[in-house]
């Protein structure tokens, strides 16, 4: 009996032994034929969690990361449950030797760096659901001046067969516009044959939302667009922008013939000329807007017969409860009432992509040169480039309430499927405007 024990113990120990064994065989064995395996560009799919322009991430990838208190994280999206295999590409800089931790789920793998040029296997994860994966990497210890430069990852998986959407390379330079986030629009509907010389709307920036490097765009029409910004902590904009005819991203290269010319601006508003994303007249207003407030737009359009039209922006803040003067410019070869009515939200600084954003806009109605008002209550969702080609699947829009709303950035799981219709209730609040009384 003594014997009979003794063999059984044995054996259980054997058994635990192997069973161990395999387990940390299979943590640390390259995958030999992956379903899926993809090559993901940290310079596109990392934050710093400094969010700023001199963080640490560069078109190469983290590159002189010398403090131990910014961490990163690397978004991927998985469509389906599944366990991936991550690994650093070959691409790692070493400086000295150093420890990271890399982690999912707040389930950690610690890795020692010693060796430059070298692919290291980090380890497996099970992720049990479809959505945004983080992958947070820290420094832990480091004897060099630095921890190691990190240009890529390797994700692998033998199991997961499905899509991963990240983004894949700098072509188009879309390392900028990826870590931006998808831009989002509503393109509202109108009905035919109404010469619009108006367009008002309302929008609403819920609390904790007006996040740094958002434009909350209101009225945006065929030649230009109205909002408000969020250009640093200290600093919020009124902007109103309007393209010249003259296709260009250089301001200085139109001709004088095809410039936009300011006619008048309100008080303290600042006017200019813009380039990079077409060019063109621009103005602004400083002003504190806040979160949890609705304002509201108003935007005139006007051809003048001599093939030119004015657009005029108008804005009004409850703080000051009055109609303000953004600007008015002249656009030449241009004879046209206001069209092709959207609203959109973007970030414009990539450092900032990984926070979420959303808007509701809660009032549209057009108005003829007639005066006769008409609601719009019907919209098109649609997103750009980053968000087409699935880079980034953080775009959501619709109907919330008696508004629509637009939401975009921080990685969210729920999305949107562009070029949906959504028709919100009528609100039948028609804008009281005396038109005479503007300024």
């Amino acid at each position: 009996m003594k014997n009979l024990l003794t063999l059984i113990l044995a054996f259980s120990l054997v058994s635990f032994s192997c069973a161990n064994h395999n387990e940390i065989e299979s943590e640390n064995s390259t995958i030999e034929n992956p379903k899926t395996s993809i090559s993901l560009p940290l310079a596109g799919n990392a934050y710093s969690s400094k969010h700023l322009d001199e963080s640490n991430i560069t078109d190469n990838g983290i590159e002189n990361w010398r403090d131990s208190n910014e961490t990163f994280t690397v978004y991927f999206r998985i469509f389906k449950p599944g366990t991936f295999q991550i690994s650093v590409e070959e691409s790692v800089e070493v400086f000295g030797k150093s420890e990271v931790e890399f982690s999912i789920n707040n389930e950690v793998k610690k890795i020692t760096f010693n060796t430059s040029k070298k692919a290291i296997l980090i380890g497996n994860w099970k992720i049990n659901q479809e959505g945004y994966v983080a992958l947070k990497i820290k420094g832990i210890s480091k004897n060099g001046d630095r921890f190691p430069s990190i240009n890529r990852l390797k994700i692998s998986s033998a199991d997961y067969d499905g899509k991963i959407s990240f983004v894949p390379n700098n072509e188009g330079n879309f390392y900028h516009w990826g870590r931006r986030g998808p831009s989002v629009h509503l393109n509202y509907f109108i009905p035919e044959n109404i010469n619009a010389e108006w367009f008002y709307n309302e929008i609403t920036v819920p609390e904790n939302e007006d996040k740094i490097g958002s434009y909350f765009m209101a009225n945006g029409f065929g030649e230009g667009y109205f909002g408000i910004q969020v250009n640093s902590a200290t600093e919020r904009r009124v902007l109103f922008s309007v393209w010249s005819p003259f296709n260009t991203d250089d301001p200085a290269s139109i001709p004088d013939s095809h410039k936009i010319k300011m006619l008048k601006k309100g008080e303290n508003v600042h006017t200019g000329e813009f380039g990079n994303e077409g060019s063109g007249g621009q103005s602004y207003l400083k002003y504190n807007w806040k979160a949890g407030t609705t304002y509201k737009f108003l935007l005139k359009g006007t051809p003048n017969g001599n093939n030119t039209t004015t657009y005029t922006a108008y804005f009004f803040a409850p703080e000051v409860n009055k109609w303000m003067l953004i600007a008015s410019f002249s656009r030449p070869e241009t004879n046209t009432y206001l069209k092709r009515f959207h609203s959109f939200l973007e970030n414009f600084i990539p450092e900032q992509g990984d926070y979420s954003r959303k808007v509701l806009f809660n009032n549209q109605w057009i108005c003829d040169e007639k005066g006769n008002w008409t609601e719009l209550n019907t919209a098109r969702f649609t997103n750009d480039n980053t968000g087409a080609k699935e880079y980034r699947m953080d775009f959501a829009g619709g109907t919330e309430n008696n508004s629509f709303y637009l939401k975009n950035g921080g990685f969210f799981n729920d999305y949107t499927a562009p070029k949906t219709n959504f028709t919100r209730p009528l609100n039948n609040k028609k804008p009281e405007i005396n038109f005479n009384n503007l300024p």
